[in-house]
């Protein structure tokens, strides 16, 4: 059974459509990333299901209901935003009861899960701390169990890490997600962090102007980008204009291999650049090295050849040319992707 359903749901501000005619399914104990750049409708969309902001047209279901004209604190959501809004003067486990005591949930009730969720999430024996005395991750955690003590349905995160450090941020969201895995939490997420979505989420949509541009499992969208928009929003720049005849493609970087099964015809071909292999000038692409980046576990090459646009490739630590170096480009068909 889906938790979350929208049917055909449209949201305008003047001639602009913020969301267009969108149709989304959560199911039950999912947790969903939602994509995309700035002004692609991804926080319209979470104020929408949070019943924040009305809808022009279409519905919002949940757990089945119609949530039309239905006030946001009586549609059993959690809401998490990036910039906490915890409340200054209450210590921690004042802000973590306070929706249950909006709820009337009693006060050794309400105590028993403040206490138990401050140990979910990584804060023992913190109720009486002041909450300007906290980190910006400690603060964090203190909104989720803010969020969570309900016990929403959907629990709703807007940019949840975007102020954190990024080892922090890394740190966070491996134990959201075994956090959420263990309470079966139904999760609804809107982030532009690449990174941070694909570790945190079952399922990733991509949006775009108001629209869903590609959803499917991390992988999957990894591996098989729906258009070039999204592949180029995943940050592979190595996109050019083709045509596949056989098992082969024509380009302005000479005829690329593909994989079987390829559609035949005109399209645009994407190469990852872990499928670009440096070999000798004479064994490939002839190209010029304008530029490399660290990565971490790899080197990131910007190569520049005689015609068309310029390739990155993924080399190994050692051994990666200087900027200035000739060398060749070979392309392996498991990492060329033909997009519609």
């Amino acid at each position: 059974m889906s938790m979350l359903r929208l049917e055909g749901v449209t949201v305008r501000f003047g001639e602009r459509a913020a969301l267009d005619a969108v149709d989304l399914e959560v199911a039950e104990h999912e947790i969903v990333c939602v994509l995309g750049p700035s002004g692609s409708g991804k926080s319209t969309l979470l104020r929408v299901v949070a019943g924040l902001h009305g809808a022009d047209a279409g519905r919002v279901f949940l757990a089945g209901e119609d949530q039309t004209g239905v006030a946001t604190h009586r549609r059993g959501v959690g809401l998490m935003f990036q910039d906490h809004q915890l409340f200054p003067q209450r210590d921690v486990a004042g802000n973590v009861a306070f929706g249950l005591r909006m709820r009337g949930t009693g006060r050794a009730e309400a105590g028993r899960r403040v206490a138990r969720l401050l140990d979910l999430v990584g804060l023992p024996d913190a109720q009486r701390r002041p909450v300007g005395a906290l980190s910006g991750g400690e603060q964090q955690r203190v909104a989720l169990a803010r969020a969570l003590a309900p016990e929403p349905r959907l629990l709703m995160l807007d940019e949840p890490l975007g102020q954190l450090d990024r080892s922090l941020r890394e740190r966070l969201v491996v134990e959201l997600r075994e956090l959420f895995g263990r309470l079966g939490t139904t999760v609804l997420a809107v982030t532009h962090d690449q990174s941070e979505a694909f570790a945190l989420a079952d399922r990733v949509v991509v949006m775009r102007d108001g629209r869903i541009a590609q959803a499917g499992t991390p992988l999957e969208v990894w591996q098989r980008p729906a258009s070039e928009f999204v592949a180029r929003f995943l940050g592979f720049d190595n996109v050019v204009a083709a045509t596949v005849r056989g098992d082969a493609a024509d380009t302005v970087w000479g005829t690329l291999p593909v994989p079987a099964g390829t559609a035949q015809g005109e399209c645009r071909l994407l190469v990852r650049p872990a499928g670009v292999r440096l070999v000798p000038v004479a064994e490939g692409l002839a190209c010029e090295v304008t530029a490399r980046t660290f990565r971490g576990d790899h080197v990131v090459v910007r190569l520049r050849p005689a015609d068309g646009p310029g390739i990155e490739a993924a080399c190994p630590l050692g051994g990666a040319p200087e900027a200035g170096d000739r060398v060749g480009a070979a392309f392996v068909a498991d990492e060329v992707v033909a997009l519609p």
